[in-house]
């Protein structure tokens, strides 16, 4: 398991924190929900038809719940899969959504029905995933065109959130929940402090042998300086005799 750690070297229960804003599927997840406003406001009556209220939400909550998740999942992963498994299933209610309405307007479903448009749709919403690179289209297209962009872009966000739920599923067995990061975080901290207790301890310990060579070497040196001082005792004795006589 990674533990990830402060700048004081502190251990920290928290994941990395996702950048959900550069996730492909996040990106055309926000492209749906602009697409999903201008169809219902274009082709959907404005009153009296709950099926505006439920693609407009269910737009809304694919990308609303990548980006919860995402945030959550530095925490807690349960939560992180929890919602990224409510996106996944509101992308399944949109896209049938779309293909209602097509089956009820009589129109066609290029995927379905082998069109020859389908392989140019879907090359470019496999090499463009931001609604300012589909904004300048949208305005030019019709139902149809618009149902089958948004169709193409369902099942892609469906297979990239469907990978990479695996890829956390599997992370989750690996590494645990935020239980196991505790104990991991707390017991890689109390090592830690062990750790700086003993070199600690090792760190007193060799002061203690320097101090003790020093007060050898002071205690030498003290002898030393008796000896000299006895010398220079006798020294000036014998000087002084020498003097009388």
């Amino acid at each position: 398991m990674k533990i990830r750690h402060y700048d004081d070297g502190t251990a920290s229960v928290m994941r990395k924190p996702v950048v959900y804003t550069s996730l492909r599927f996040y990106q055309r997840s926000d492209v749906l929900c602009q697409l999903t406003h201008t169809f219902c406001a274009r082709y959907l009556p404005p009153y009296g038809d709950r099926t505006v209220d439920q693609m407009v939400q269910a737009a809304r909550s694919i990308k609303q719940n990548i980006a919860e998740g995402s945030r959550d999942g530095s925490v807690s992963m349960e939560i992180e899969l929890k919602l990224l498994g409510v996106a996944a299933g509101s992308n399944k209610e949109l896209l049938e959504d779309y293909h209602d309405y097509l089956k009820r307007k009589g129109l066609a479903d290029w995927h379905a029905t082998n069109n020859p448009r389908f392989g140019q749709l879907l090359a470019f919403c496999r090499d463009h995933c931001t609604w300012a690179e589909y904004e300048p289209f949208i305005a030019k297209m019709n139902d149809e065109e618009l149902a089958n962009v948004a169709i193409c872009l369902c099942h892609q966000v469906d297979a990239a959130l469907t990978k990479y739920m695996a890829r956390k599923d599997q992370e989750f067995t690996t590494e645990g929940g935020i239980r196991e990061r505790m104990s991991a975080a707390r017991r890689e901290q109390r090592n830690t402090q062990q750790d700086i207790i003993k070199r600690q301890a090792q760190a007193i310990a060799a002061l203690q042998q320097e101090v003790a060579y020093l007060h050898d070497e002071i205690a030498a040196l003290q002898h030393d300086v008796a000896y000299l001082r006895h010398h220079l005792q006798n020294l000036q004795d014998i000087q002084s005799l020498q003097n009388n006589h």
